[in-house]
């Protein structure tokens, strides 16, 4: 299946599967895609022979899409820039040391666990795996994904200082995770097996570290080119050029990209919008950026759906999957508590925020792309098959649940 044919089946099924959402089922829009998705998939892996035609065109739209390619290189930059630029600077500013130490002690917190008890979980079914790559699945699996968590957090009714700690904390973490899951693979990698707190300390702070400058400077440069120019065309453009020039270049800094698009996106949003641009510049920004994160929203969990065409479902591993969306949830509610604990002397928690933190952490498309990117040799099929399980249900149950709860709550 050619590039053409791949585009073109997808915006045409994505406009399909977000109006018959939109008109009849009126979830949230990543949710609705995401199920109708997953049950067409569902209904083609079950048709087999008596629809082949059908079948194996939708396969072959499965297998010719490299998912953590497009994500990882393509998608995600645009989709957490258009997540960031909407983030009020003042706000998050009030919010920092909570989103800062949810993004990193949590994140770690939440792959020592997951890694530990899923490397045990294993280990009780008789299908041994070494620590190292259990650990690489908790990194995976750790990051509460920001394209869920913004969208469906628009529809929850939860006080919007939660809200802010919850979404800043998705924007972050992910770009931590990506660092810990790269510093895990390449010790996997190594023929030592070293795994010490100094050699992913010393990669976190050149990616991490690096990502937030390089971030910074790509803000401040797009800001001063949109300064001294009034043409929102042309404006528009200038954005565009910092989301797609700005992540290339991150790859070959070695840096973060994930984490400069979100500096980058809050820069933009702020001072930049504040500062460098007319009312109808910020006007048709604002809205050509909402617009581009809701069509590549649609793509996204579209694919996400999709991609159940192709994984392999093997009983013992999907019992395993089963068992560890308990252990994830787990390990968040663990990550959330205790830095949370530690903080309350200096930072006001809501009542319940701490439930609504674990339930609302939502995991998607990042976590999918980083297990796909695993090597065969690093029990991929296993990984694959777990994480898909965790996200599907993250998504269809924890994201229609959540403003429920937070009403149940007293929200």
């Amino acid at each position: 299946m050619n590039t053409q044919e791949i585009i073109a089946i997808t915006i045409v099924l994505a406009a399909i599967f977000a109006y018959i959402n939109h008109r009849f089922i009126k979830w949230p829009p990543t949710i609705g895609i995401m199920a109708l998705s997953l049950i067409s998939s569902i209904l083609l892996v079950s048709l087999g022979s008596s629809s082949s035609l059908l079948s194996e065109k939708a396969i072959s739209l499965a297998t010719s899409l490299d998912f953590q390619d497009v994500l990882m290189n393509f998608m995600l930059s645009f989709l957490l820039f258009a997540g960031a630029i909407h983030i009020d600077a003042s706000k998050l500013r009030a919010e920092r040391l909570p989103v800062l130490v949810l993004a990193t002690i949590g994140i770690l917190i939440s792959t020592f666990v997951v890694g530990i008890l899923v490397y045990f979980l294993f280990g009780w079914f008789n299908m041994p795996i070494p620590l190292i790559y259990c650990l690489l699945f908790g990194a995976l699996i750790s990051p509460t994904d920001p394209i869920a968590v913004l969208g469906i957090l628009k529809k929850a009714n939860i006080p919007a200082s939660l809200e802010l700690k919850i979404s800043g904390e998705s924007l972050f973490n992910d770009g931590v995770a990506v660092v810990v899951f790269v510093s895990l693979a390449e010790i996997a990698r190594s023929t030592t097996g070293d795994f010490s707190v100094i050699s992913i300390g010393k990669l976190f702070l050149i990616e991490a570290l690096g990502g937030l400058f390089f971030g910074l400077l790509l803000g401040y440069i797009g800001y001063l080119a949109l300064r001294s120019i009034d043409d929102y065309k042309v404006e528009v453009l200038i954005t565009l050029a910092i989301v797609t020039g700005g992540y290339f270049l991150a790859g070959r800094l070695h840096v973060s990209g994930p984490l400069a698009m979100v500096i980058a996106g809050i820069f933009t949003g702020n001072k930049s919008k504040r500062d460098g641009m007319s009312d109808l510049t910020r006007d048709y920004l604002g809205k050509f950026w909402e617009m581009i994160d809701e069509i590549l929203n649609a793509v996204l969990f579209l694919f996400i759906g999709v991609e159940m065409l192709i994984i392999k479902v093997e009983s013992t591993v999907f019992w395993i999957g089963v068992i560890s969306i308990g252990i994830v949830l787990l390990a968040r509610w663990i990550s959330v508590i205790i830095p949370v604990s530690l903080m309350r002397f200096k930072v006001k928690f809501e009542k319940h925020a701490v439930t609504i933190m674990t339930w609302g952490g939502l995991r998607g498309g990042i976590s999918v792309a980083l297990a796909l990117s695993l090597s065969p040799a690093m029990y991929r099929e296993q990984f694959v098959l777990i994480t898909y399980i965790i996200v599907v249900f993250s998504i269809l149950i924890q994201g229609l649940s959540i403003g429920k709860l937070a009403k149940r709550l007293g929200f």
